[in-house]
């Protein structure tokens, strides 16, 4: 780890900075100090740099944010764990490997992982809410070509974002992380028009905003019951 006080005092030249330097940086400021800590200001003075500097790179917090989010998930790409099973793979195979590709970085980056249950600005509609679109976009096209269709396809994503989310938040939780709510721009900021390049989210809009928590809470508890029931009648 390097030292505060040698990287705040500007005692080595800054760097040369691009998008993905910031990112990374950012990633790096919030595993050690939180997420609260993260403010464009900070993430200058960690890098060696003012301020300003940054906004060449990432036109606010918001950016950031998303940026932060969106780096995380590309490295979900690299592992092949965003595409099909090129070897002819289920989709339950598909969501196997992304479960635990998800798990791996929460555990990896648990303090950065809540801001992956916030809502993204171009679409605070979401339920749930899931910051990344690229990743939004990506299981929803997935989950069409392997034979869903929309509407089973937005109910897959509802199901196992609910899941994953809930069960990793509760799980950075016992880490001390904060997991208290992400503060972004004002609601209605921006449009749903941005979601251009998101075909499949801009599309399934009304389905993914229609808010079914009370059935789908029920139907969840009602299939705990059936397993704990399952496994009861096994002993």
């Amino acid at each position: 780890m390097r030292d505060k006080g040698q990287r705040e005092a500007g005692s080595r030249r800054p760097p040369r900075l691009d998008r993905a330097l910031i990112l990374e940086s950012a990633i790096a400021l919030i595993d050690e100090e939180g997420l609260g800590h993260l403010t464009m200001r900070r993430l200058g003075s960690w890098l060696g740099v003012e301020a300003m500097a940054l906004y060449r790179y990432v036109s606010g917090r918001d950016d950031l944010l998303a940026g932060i989010v969106d780096h995380l998930v590309d490295q979900l790409y690299d592992q092949n764990l965003m595409e099909p099973d090129g070897q002819g793979g289920g989709w339950q195979g598909y969501l196997q490997r992304l479960a635990h590709g998800v798990r791996r970085v929460a555990l990896q980056h648990p303090e950065v992982f809540p801001l992956m249950a916030s809502s993204p600005p171009q679409a605070p509609w979401l339920c749930p809410p899931l910051r990344s679109l690229n990743w939004m976009e990506s299981f929803l096209g997935t989950m069409v070509n392997y034979g869903f269709d929309d509407r089973q396809a937005v109910q897959v994503y509802r199901s196992f974002a609910t899941f994953l989310l809930g069960h990793l938040l509760l799980e950075v939780a016992t880490r001390g992380v904060d997991l208290s709510p992400i503060t972004t721009s004002e609601p209605g900021r921006h449009e749903s028009a941005n979601l251009a390049d998101y075909p499949h989210v801009y599309r399934l809009q009304s389905h993914l905003s229609t808010n079914r928590a009370a059935d789908e809470f029920e139907e969840s508890l009602e299939a705990l019951l059936d397993r704990l029931g399952s496994l009861r009648r096994s002993h």
